[in-house]
């Protein structure tokens, strides 16, 4: 089964999605909703997909999102949005496990890319949040800057029984060269070094100098890094749209792979993302 496992929804972009502000996003500044995800699903070969809040930090969004799920079969899993930090974290994700459509939910992440701090993830009320999150069954998605990365590496080692998937490889520097490369993957690999660490294979076709060739190093040092059974490929759609289409996203990413085995290409494909998120 072919899965794409990162992918946004909203109705109105006016609603209080903040990072849709300014002139390079103005083309995502329209509803993105069921059908039109469906007629871009319907050219390709993807069978099911991943959900991921879209940048709202609200309950509501979470609450629309499985709702959308319950009715929706090409949706075989929701990540949701919620705050590690909050005291009554378990309580909250068992409300959403109780909302209709709860059984999709497969995660939550938050943006900790919006606190100034580092080291965000050495916070003890985030650690005591994101051990309720695997508590309950549930992955959660890193969306981190790279001055970050220590801290979420140390926070994965630390919760081995916590799932933690790493969103768009941390947004590598495609312009940087050698030296990015080099930067970048001295950042990643204490993460990858956990073997509860997982990563997408996604986003990297709107990056600062995405090209095909620039972008292989990269994925090629992810797989080195992760294995291919800790990887997942994503569209990252419609956010990919400022770059390029859906099918063109997807030939992106997989043109950016080094030489795999079948089996290998299937984990990437799908197979990561079924055993991660719990997809059926």
């Amino acid at each position: 089964m072919i899965v794409d496992a990162h992918h946004h929804l909203w109705r109105d972009a006016g609603r209080g999605y903040r990072w849709l502000e300014g002139p390079a996003m103005a083309a995502l500044r329209r509803p993105f909703w069921v059908p039109e995800l469906r007629t871009v699903l319907a050219s390709s070969d993807v069978e099911r997909t991943v959900l991921v809040e879209s940048g709202l930090g609200r309950e509501i969004e979470v609450e629309e999102f499985l709702a959308v799920a319950e009715k929706t079969p090409e949706i075989g899993g929701v990540v949701g949005w919620i705050d590690p930090a909050r005291p009554d974290l378990a309580d909250a994700l068992a409300r959403y496990r109780s909302l209709p459509g709860g059984r999709f939910l497969s995660g939550v992440r938050a943006h900790a890319t919006h606190s100034p701090d580092a080291d965000y993830f050495d916070r003890p009320e985030v650690r005591r949040g994101l051990a309720a999150v695997g508590a309950a069954g549930l992955t959660f998605d890193l969306v981190v800057r790279h001055d970050q990365l220590p801290a979420a590496a140390r926070a994965v080692a630390a919760l081995p029984e916590v799932t933690f998937v790493l969103d768009h490889l941390a947004l590598p520097p495609l312009d940087g060269g050698a030296a990015g490369l080099a930067r970048w993957r001295s950042l990643v690999a204490p993460l990858a070094a956990s073997p509860n660490a997982v990563a997408k294979v996604s986003g990297l076709v709107t990056l600062p100098g995405a090209t095909v060739a620039a972008a292989a190093p990269f994925v090629a040092a992810a797989v080195e890094l992760f294995g291919p059974d800790r990887l997942m490929l994503a569209a990252d759609w419609p956010n990919c749209l400022r770059m390029a289409d859906y099918a063109q996203t997807w030939r992106f990413h997989e043109a950016a792979l080094p030489a795999l085995s079948p089996a290998e290409l299937a984990a990437l494909r799908g197979g990561s993302a079924v055993r991660v998120y719990g997809l059926t």
